[in-house]
């Protein structure tokens, strides 16, 4: 863009800012743009995605007060997100999603043991054997199919790989590498929420809180120690053994009279069989 262009496209996107909700940084360095434009096919209607240099983008945040405090987490290629979604956490969950598997290019690190298994592939013998030699794959043709010999770990995890490698596995359809879009800062109502409490699993926490109240009320009924959630459980518990107790002491009340007399009946009726007999 030419200087004229670069004023009226930070002046356009500064009376943007205002009519959203919330807004995001999301880094892009070595995301493939279809997937940026993926996500924002998935954000349209209700948000936008401006992609620009990082000095723009700051000429942009600096005009608003809750961009102005995202300023810290644009570091490299990133794009700003607004929002008129108001749940920062929903916003993480769907751009955090995209995926996408890439293939491995010479002197990368591999993040894992690539493995190749042994058995018949769909390539057709020609040069693609010799590339897989050449990328210390054994191979052999087999009724007109390259095969496998052998399954062999071809990379180590932390290894470097080299080019002959990088075209073997281009070769097989490899694709040992994984890239994705996330959210690094989100601002909702003067609050900004990091990767790491954006990435907070809700269901887990959930779980944890509903398994530490139960654990906590259960305590709390042992020890006889009143709460909101626990008084007519203790209140059950305390009447149940005043009872034990006043039927145990032989003490008349309301509530232990129609049972002593039961059992002075049921004792009488005893008595009077063992008679008989």
């Amino acid at each position: 863009m030419i200087k004229k262009q670069k004023i009226k496209f930070v002046q356009e996107a500064k009376s943007e800012l205002k009519g959203y909700k919330l807004y995001g940084i999301m880094p892009i360095e070595n995301v493939p743009d279809s997937l940026v434009q993926k996500v924002r096919n998935q954000l349209k209607p209700h948000a936008r995605i401006i992609v620009a240099r990082k000095r723009l983008l700051q000429k942009i945040m600096e005009s608003n007060e809750s961009t102005k405090m995202l300023e810290k987490y644009v570091q490299g290629n990133v794009a700003l997100i607004l929002s008129k979604n108001d749940d920062p956490f929903e916003l993480y969950k769907i751009i955090d999603q995209n995926r996408l598997k890439l293939q491995a290019k010479p002197g990368q690190i591999s993040p894992s043991d690539i493995t190749i298994e042994a058995g018949e592939t769909s390539i057709p013998p020609g040069q693609a054997v010799t590339e897989l030699k050449a990328g210390g794959i054994d191979v052999k043709i087999d009724k007109g199919k390259v095969v496998i010999a052998k399954t062999k770990v071809l990379v180590q995890k932390g290894a470097k790989i080299a080019t002959p490698v990088a075209k073997a596995l281009k070769t097989l359809g490899v694709t040992p590498f994984e890239t994705g879009t996330r959210i690094s800062a989100i601002i909702s109502q003067g609050i900004v929420y990091d990767e790491k409490v954006l990435g907070i699993n809700t269901e887990v926490v959930t779980n944890d809180i509903a398994t530490a109240f139960y654990g906590a009320y259960t305590l709390t009924i042992e020890l006889g120690y009143a709460t909101q959630e626990n008084v007519p459980v203790l209140l059950k518990k305390g009447y149940i053994s005043a009872l034990g107790l006043g039927l145990k002491a032989k003490v008349y009340s309301p509530a232990t009279t129609e049972k002593m007399l039961a059992e002075a009946v049921a004792n009488a009726l005893s008595l009077e069989i063992a008679k008989e007999e």
